[in-house]
């Protein structure tokens, strides 16, 4: 536990924590947890291991304290060091009869009790017991007096989403849907009309492009076609003229044998 404490503060005094996780740390007893924290307004212990409260600090500020599912039996007047404790979980522990609760009785402020899954909620009248025991009690096992469950915090969203902030949704969506139907009724041009008119204009561009590229192909052809012509007639000339012997040469060699 002490090495999970030190990993929470993070560096951070002891006396400027507000709030404390060590759940499923393992251990027995309270160790490593002292009065320096005297800024702690919650601490959860939930599956650590518990069998005693002794050796509990002496919390002024704390409020909530999460002991669920622990193997407590006794020692809750360990707990009354923290006078201010509004929320007490206690459910999933080894508490058989009422009278090992009677050390809460010491909490002025205590609201939120659970106790479920302990031997001592299967006392005759537990619950009508418990509430005369505890006045200040508002919730007991997520119910109060009148067997009301408790409301969630989820529930007050879903009110919000349901309720009044819906209509507001749906009466912003009627209006810009009325918007954009008012805006085509007066011949504003939509979005999707000028694009589709700019693709039709690309398309006819790269029609155009195909067919303008097929005539220059075909000149491109006879170009070479004449090209080839002519080469092939210079050729010729040039063949013919390697065959017939110069007439200059043919005559220097007659006057020499005449001479």
């Amino acid at each position: 536990m002490e090495k999970r404490i030190e990993l929470e503060r993070r560096a951070r005094k002891a006396n400027q924590i507000t709030e404390l996780n060590l759940d499923n740390c393992r251990s027995t007893s309270i160790v490593g947890l002292t009065d320096e924290y005297t800024a702690l307004e919650s601490l959860s212990l939930i599956n650590v291991g518990l069998t005693t409260l002794k050796g509990f600090p002496k919390l002024p500020n704390l409020k909530k304290l999460e002991l669920s599912d622990n193997r407590i039996s006794n020692g809750l007047n360990y707990l009354t060091t923290s006078p201010k404790l509004q929320y007490l979980n206690l459910s999933g522990n080894k508490i058989k009869d009422l009278e090992t609760l009677k050390p809460l009785e010491e909490f002025q402020k205590l609201a939120v009790l659970d106790l479920f899954n302990n031997d001592a909620t299967q006392v005759e009248n537990y619950r009508e017991k418990i509430f005369k025991m505890l006045p200040s009690l508002t919730f007991l096992d997520g119910f109060d007096c009148n067997d009301e469950e408790v409301q969630s915090e989820g529930e007050d969203d879903e009110e919000v989403i349901n309720g009044n902030d819906s209509d507001e949704v749906s009466n912003e969506t009627t209006e810009g849907e009325t918007d954009d139907s008012d805006e085509e009724d007066n011949g504003d041009i939509s979005l999707s009309e000028v694009y589709n008119d700019d693709l039709e204009e690309d398309n006819s561009d790269w029609e155009e492009g195909e067919g303008g590229g097929g005539d220059d192909d075909e000149d491109e052809d006879s170009d070479i076609d004449e090209a080839d012509g002519e080469a092939n007639e210079s050729s010729a000339s040039v063949k013919e003229a390697g065959d017939k012997p110069d007439e200059s040469q043919a005559r220097g060699k007659k006057r020499k044998h005449d001479g």
